[in-house]
């Protein structure tokens, strides 16, 4: 099942800055570095997360522009929208869920290293603590974290940060529930991660921005068919109630 839901809160999202710190302003033009100026590239987990342009099994997905999340009858996918803007995708199975953000990245280094350290001080600074350990996708980032950010009074949370380097994109997961123990509780949900494929296109994109995330063409006709014949229903639509006194003058000679 697919729903479109809004932000209600605040993921852990990554600086927006480009590789020497330094932001980049939003009509600022960005070009990709020379290959030759980046190390290489290290090897993906076996078996995905998949790239648009490689060669990957076939299966249902759902199209959400840079993303193509793999559908099921036992996980619900959700689009969480900001500002009319996508800007993670979460996928709910029992009592876990799992947040997935894609990222653009050099054509050629790996993101993924900075990030956990990055993270980890985020975590830190937020009142929680985390510890690195090995994982299905390699090295993962395992932190306990207040149950509300930005509310240390409201207990605490077990969240697992995983993260994998693409061509030119970053993919990362958010665990949260039974799901960020690992094991059981987990496999579902990292079966999908490992399924999703990255639609990086071609435009530069500077590293760490969000790719772009949008609605399947037919729920977008859905709700543009629905907001027209909302439009068309209130052109016929009146507020004056006949049995309600309307505004009264009095004329003085």
């Amino acid at each position: 099942m697919f729903r479109r839901r809004r932000s209600e809160d605040v993921s852990w999202d990554l600086p927006n800055e480009s590789e020497d710190g330094q932001g980049l302003a939003d009509d600022e033009p960005y070009d990709e570095p020379a290959e030759d100026d980046w190390p290489a590239e290290p090897p993906r987990a076996e078996g995905g997360p998949w790239d648009a342009g490689e060669t990957f099994p076939a299966r249902e997905r759902v199209d959400l522009g840079s993303l193509q999340v793999p559908m099921g009858p036992e996980h619900e996918i959700q689009l969480v929208m900001a500002d009319q803007i996508g800007v993670w995708v979460t996928i709910r199975h029992g009592e876990s869920e799992m947040q997935v953000q894609a990222f653009a990245a050099p054509r050629r280094g790996s993101l993924w290293e900075d990030l956990r350290a990055e993270t980890a001080r985020e975590v830190r600074e937020a009142g929680g603590e985390s510890w690195e350990r090995p994982g299905p996708f390699g090295t993962e980032l395992v932190a306990r974290v207040p149950a509300e950010q930005g509310q240390p009074a409201s207990g605490q949370q077990i969240v697992r940060f995983v993260g994998v380097d693409g061509p030119r994109w970053f993919l990362r997961g958010l665990f949260i529930g039974p799901a960020a123990s690992g094991g059981e509780p987990a496999s579902l949900l990292e079966e999908i991660f490992r399924d999703t494929v990255v639609v990086r296109g071609e435009q530069p994109v500077p590293p760490r921005d969000i790719l772009e995330l949008r609605l399947p063409l037919e729920v977008q006709q859905a709700i543009e068919g629905q907001q027209a014949a909302a439009a068309e229903e209130n052109r016929f639509r009146t507020d004056l109630n006949p049995f309600e006194r309307g505004p009264e003058f009095t004329e003085t000679r």
